[in-house]
């Protein structure tokens, strides 16, 4: 599949999606662009912003395999990733797949579950496996994890460890709508639900195809350096623990490919760069004080405004001598 047939597919998966999603092109480029890098998200907002639905139009729009898993307290791990049990009839061991044996997964309410539950996705999210009774067994190829929490409601939930946060490529809010998005949300359901009537508009094998063309996009080495010294200002920051990690430099670096190529280009430009920096690095930083998701938005954002962006002219001259 060429990177124009690429682009295609995907302004026809967010044309599908805008359908039932009102005024938040952004977000759905962002989640596109997340499951294009073959990477998770998590999405936190207070409830009825449209979570759910979002995680919901998009697995329609693919023709995969989808399932949901309502997490909660009393949710095992085993629930989530499928048991060994013995099957009398035949006298031998047989393995019961769990919900996670999907192409397109939505885990929701995530941070109701124990930790112990969580951390059954580890392995899931960063190997595309799972490990039960010291047999492993290998996930789809297309294998989307859309994590759902509310940030507001504390009774009966767990925070993510870090170890799971950094498993989620980016972290997106839906955000509340405008007084004019929300008569157009009123109009849109007025007579009929959307979602209910939307079809795929791709297959999975159209989306592993594309998330195999987003490593071919141009990055140019003046911007692997600018997303290294991103990445290290994120470590020397006043007040910070812990900055990203390689992990998240490389994160960013292949959403930065696949938004390029969603808005139809074979290279990367600062701009991708800096529009994903906040969505995919602030969920990384640990700070040293309590309050830390919007300070570490804020902080992304002040590193964004510090660190020099390779100019245009610095980018034609180095390709023209490379």
């Amino acid at each position: 599949m060429t990177l124009q047939e690429c682009a295609a597919k995907a302004a026809a998966i967010q044309g599908n999606i805008g359908r039932v999603i009102i005024g938040r092109e952004d977000v759905i480029r962002h989640i596109l662009a997340a499951m294009l890098a073959g990477g998770h998200v998590l999405i936190e907002d207070v409830p009825g912003t449209g979570k759910t639905m979002l995680a919901r139009s998009l697995s329609r729009s693919v023709d995969a395999a989808f399932s949901r898993v309502q997490f909660t307290p009393d949710l095992m791990p085993a629930d989530v990733t499928g048991l060994t049990y013995y099957h009398q009839k035949d006298q031998e061991f047989r393995f019961r797949e769990g919900p996670v044996f999907a192409q397109i997964v939505l885990a929701d309410e995530i941070n109701r579950a124990t930790p112990r539950t969580q951390s059954a996705l580890l392995e899931c999210m960063e190997e595309h496996q799972v490990t039960v009774d010291g047999v492993t067994h290998p996930l789809p190829g297309l294998f989307f994890v859309i994590a759902t929490e509310n940030p507001i409601e504390t009774a009966g939930t767990f925070p993510l460890p870090e170890a799971q946060l950094d498993r989620f490529l980016m972290k997106l809010s839906v955000g509340t709508p405008d007084v004019a998005e929300e008569v157009a949300i009123l109009n849109r359901f007025l007579t009929d639900s959307p979602l209910e009537t939307l079809s795929p508009v791709c297959t999975a094998d159209d989306i592993t195809q594309m998330q195999a063309a987003v490593k071919t996009v141009f990055v140019h080495p003046s911007l692997l350096q600018y997303l290294a010294e991103l990445a290290a200002a994120t470590r020397s920051a006043h007040g910070v623990r812990s900055g990203a990690s390689p992990r998240g430099t490389l994160a960013l670096m292949r959403a930065s490919q696949a938004l390029a190529m969603i808005s139809g280009r074979d290279y990367v430009v600062p701009e991708d760069i800096k529009e994903l920096a906040v969505p995919v690095l602030a969920h990384r930083l640990i700070l040293s004080h309590f309050d830390r998701t919007d300070t570490a938005e804020a902080l992304i954002r002040q590193i964004i405004d510090s660190v020099p962006v390779p100019t245009e002219e610095a980018l034609f001259r180095r390709n023209v001598t490379a």
